[in-house]
């Protein structure tokens, strides 16, 4: 099964929809070389959305918000994961790793105890558009060796439902098919959603997993039993939701057609210890980090 053969399935039942807790609506920001970012996931809601560190929509027509990308530079502790809908950016790695993702595609980087890494366009016009997404690693996690993966378009597996949604499953299992990329720890599930006109999508998710709906086409309204007041439950491109976590799914409609990424995973309930592009369960552990970045020895650990 691959994105050429999607399967048609029935939409699965959501009988008491979570309720949105917080509306959020994302913050201009420069990062990299200068690459302009619309950042919707900060350090605020870390431990309210543990295991996710943070979110990052990049998204411009014009090269001069992107082209410097984003130079060689560490992480520790933490994996990425980056959604490129639109344009090309080529990655280097200290482990040796290099790929180029393309539309449609995504790249999977475990930091673990060390990596240096480079992410730079592969265009100097046209529009360059994604999200990247820092998911947090276990403490018994943080120190295991690198690694690295790309996924073309093709890769990733996706499905429709009877109910008009268009579905890719980057990360986890929704109606039953699985993606290619498992976490037992977090048990991370990561859905592209494109509803129709008039479409609907309802998504079982477990009690006490955190969750959250970032939109990122036209309109998309959570479903009935959702709003915290009249008028709140439409979110728009760059906005997120955070869901309560009473209920047992998550249900998003559509009037116009619209479409936003569904993330959601267990809690690791462990401290979060972060500075910069490190992200540890301690402050030593932290300046053992930017020792070991200092010393040239981040990147090189075996």
């Amino acid at each position: 099964m691959n994105a050429r053969t999607p399967l048609l399935l029935t939409s699965e039942s959501v009988i008491a929809p979570r309720r949105v807790e917080q509306v959020v609506t994302g913050r201009a920001v420069t990062d990299g070389d200068g690459v302009r970012i619309n950042r919707v996931l900060t350090q605020t809601h870390q431990r309210r959305l543990d295991p996710f560190l943070m979110l990052d929509i990049f998204g411009s027509d014009s090269a001069a918000d992107y082209i410097g990308g984003f130079p060689s530079h560490p992480h520790r502790g933490f994996e990425t994961v980056t959604f490129m809908l639109d344009g090309r950016m080529r990655h280097h790695d200290s482990a040796g790793n290099e790929g180029l993702l393309e539309p449609g595609g995504v790249q999977w980087m475990t930091a673990g105890r060390g990596v240096i890494h480079s992410e730079m366009p592969e265009q100097e016009e046209g529009r360059m558009e994604g999200f990247q997404l820092w998911l947090n690693l276990p403490a018994k996690e943080k120190m295991c060796a690198p690694w690295y993966r790309d996924f073309t378009a093709a890769d990733l597996v996706r499905f429709e439902t009877d109910t008009g949604a268009k579905v890719q499953v980057i990360a986890g299992t929704s109606h039953g098919v699985a993606s290619v990329v498992q976490r037992e720890a977090t048990q991370v599930l990561y859905l592209d959603i494109e509803l129709a006109p008039g479409a609907r999508f309802s998504q079982p998710l477990p009690a006490g997993h955190n969750a959250f709906v970032c939109a990122y086409r036209r309109e998309v309204r959570l479903g009935e039993g959702a709003q915290v007041g009249a008028g709140e439950t439409a979110i728009g491109h760059g906005q997120m939701v955070i869901l309560a976590n009473e209920g047992d799914g998550v249900v998003l409609e559509s009037t116009t057609g619209g479409r936003a990424i569904l993330v959601a995973g267990r809690p690791l309930g462990e401290p979060i210890v972060q500075y910069g592009p490190f992200v540890m369960n301690s402050q030593a552990e932290i300046h053992q980090a930017m020792a070991d970045f200092r010393t040239g020895r981040l990147g090189t650990m075996t």
